[in-house]
């Protein structure tokens, strides 16, 4: 009989965490242009295709993957406000 080995509950702590970040870079509609959302979901979609390329590999990554996309947002938010005039 095999040996079972614990799931390591990580990569699904990343999953969640990058589900957050889409909701915050489709929230930006309120205040971005359509563009900045739309290259704001494309990087989300790297990061997926990266997060799920980890589970397996390196699952205590996983969770940084969703931290990435928040700073990227902060940095694309702020950036626009600052220099593109983009108002809530």
């Amino acid at each position: 009989m095999p040996e079972l080995t614990r799931a390591s509950p990580w990569p699904f702590v990343g999953m969640a965490g990058l589900a957050c970040v889409l909701f915050l870079d489709l929230a930006s509609l309120l205040f971005a242009p359509w563009w900045a959302v739309l290259l704001l979901v494309l990087v989300w979609v790297v990061l997926l295709v990266v997060a799920t390329a980890w589970w397996t590999l390196h699952p205590r990554w996983v969770p940084g993957v969703p931290v990435v996309g928040v700073v990227v947002w902060l940095v694309v938010a702020v950036a626009g406000g600052a220099w593109l005039g983009w108002r809530a």
